[in-house]
């Protein structure tokens, strides 16, 4: 048997991707398939939410791969996917104008009186139409919306025959939307489009063949703004959510060096039981054995073999295995496994660059600079999505957690109040604003506590979880210094 050595292990470690998802064709060692998100792949499940970073952008890339289909197919034998479903896509991060308009093109159509439910609708009409239906002869997303808003019976045919076709032929044809979050940069506009949108794809489960699927950021979904219409529970009752709970993350890791540098060695240490291999790309693809995720002892036995045993000179220091889930968690308890391997990439780079002859892959001063390197990524994504989080936040620097409410108001205060932190950030970058700004200090605490970067107490207090807490500079009482 093939023994995985100390520096073998580190740099299988340090060989873990950068980035999961970039919106393109997912790398083969990549393709993971958790239990939970098999669910999620189902064509029925219409509309599926996660945090950022749980795998929406992979997923909406990765089914409109062939070979990854294929391989859900044999994951799932009852799944409807496969090589032969027809894929497009509705709406993406990357502009692609004769696929579906992009943000300003929607700003205009709906500032015009169009309805979103409408404007949906059009896009997904010119997903299935055959090349010489009158719909592809309109050159715009205009003429094309005004279209079928005044051929409601053609385009109520073209569906039902389009239905049929695809039933002869035994295949079904899918449409995907992400990133909708980039649909529009006020909430009002945004849970206008998500609503219409909903309708729509609630329209095509009358049909045997055609679907539509939405992959949605868990703070965008709220059923008082986007599922008021009649039937909406039919679609959101079948919801999927992409979890990553802590036994997935590791089954993530362990199928990512398994299939990268060393991977026989790395297969030939985990052991546990038989490795399946699927071709995807002409690549063998091998999949984890379920004992090895389903065993969390294990999975800590093995993994403490790559990180020592303790978090320091004793156990009341923790343990590797969970104190990284911990310290990685936001206020729901959720890691993306983006931030996961992002921790463990910087950690076993620390390691080699600081304790080359330490005497496992990872140490443990490592594993905590490996969180704060994921703490700043996990700052970074919040910044991008909500600039003004990152305006409201940066002033708090230096306070120590958990603390009371008065004394954030106060630091606020200090700065010039909430309102000019916020509207000096947004200025000439709207994006998607607190949704309560008008209440105040209380509006902004309660949308932090909606995006989970900060949570109440039972005693009223403000506390913020490790993953925010590091990034921002503040302090935690009885905590270990950085961590």
């Amino acid at each position: 048997m093939s023994r995985l050595s100390v520096e073998e292990g580190r740099a299988a470690l340090r060989a873990l991707p950068e980035e999961t998802s970039h919106g393109e064709a997912p790398a083969p060692d990549l393709v993971y398939l958790p239990p939970s998100h098999l669910k999620a792949l189902d064509p029925d499940r219409q509309l599926v939410t996660g945090m950022r970073g749980a795998g929406k952008t992979f997923w909406w890339s990765a089914l409109q791969e062939e070979a990854v289909r294929d391989l859900v197919q044999q994951h799932d034998k009852r799944s409807t996917l496969g090589v032969e479903t027809e894929v497009r896509t509705g709406f993406g991060e990357k502009p692609a104008p004769d696929e579906y308009p992009d943000k300003d093109v929607l700003a205009k159509l709906i500032g015009a009186g169009l309805e979103p439910r409408v404007l949906w609708r059009t896009v997904q009409a010119r997903q299935i139409a055959p090349p010489d239906h009158p719909l592809l002869g309109q050159d715009s997303w205009s003429k094309r919306s005004e279209w079928v808003r005044s051929h409601p019976e053609e385009v109520a045919r073209l569906f039902e025959e389009r239905d049929r076709d695809f039933e002869g032929r035994h295949v079904h044809f899918l449409v995907l939307f992400d990133a909708l979050d980039r649909c529009a940069d006020d909430w009002k506009d945004m849970s206008r489009l998500i609503r219409g949108l909903l309708q729509s794809v609630l329209d095509l489960r009358s049909y045997r063949r055609l679907r539509a699927k939405v992959f949605l950021r868990s703070d965008q979904f709220s059923e008082s703004e986007i599922g008021d219409f009649p039937d909406a529970s039919k679609l959101l009752s079948s919801r999927a959510e992409l979890n990553w709970p802590q036994s997935e993350l590791y089954g993530l890791l362990w199928h990512v060096l398994a299939n990268g540098l060393h991977g026989e060695k790395v297969r030939a240490f985990l052991k546990a039981g038989k490795w399946d291999s699927a071709e995807i790309r002409q690549l063998s693809l091998f999949s984890v054995p379920r004992s090895l995720i389903r065993d969390e002892e294990d999975q800590k036995q093995k993994f403490h073999a790559l990180a020592g045993q303790r978090m320091g000179r004793d156990r009341r220091r923790g343990f590797p295995y969970s104190w990284i889930h911990g310290h990685l968690a936001d206020t729901e308890g959720r890691v993306s496994p983006r931030s996961f391997l992002a921790a463990l990439r910087a950690a076993a780079e620390d390691t080699a660059d600081r304790y080359p002859q330490h005497e496992t892959a990872l140490h443990h001063e490592s594993i905590k600079r490996g969180v704060q390197e994921a703490s700043k990524i996990r700052v970074q994504e919040l910044q991008e999505d909500y600039p003004w989080v990152d305006r409201v936040l940066q002033p708090l620097r230096g306070m120590v957690v958990p603390c009371d409410f008065e004394d954030v108001e106060d630091r606020w205060k200090r700065e010039g109040g909430v309102r000019r932190l916020i509207e000096e950030g947004i200025e000439g970058e709207v994006k998607l604003p607190p949704r309560r700004f008008e209440r105040g200090p209380e509006g902004i605490r309660r949308d932090l506590e909606d995006l989970s970067v900060v949570q109440r107490m039972t005693d009223g207090r403000v506390n913020m979880p490790d993953v925010f807490r590091v990034g921002y500079g503040l302090g935690r009482r009885g905590g270990v210094r950085g961590v």
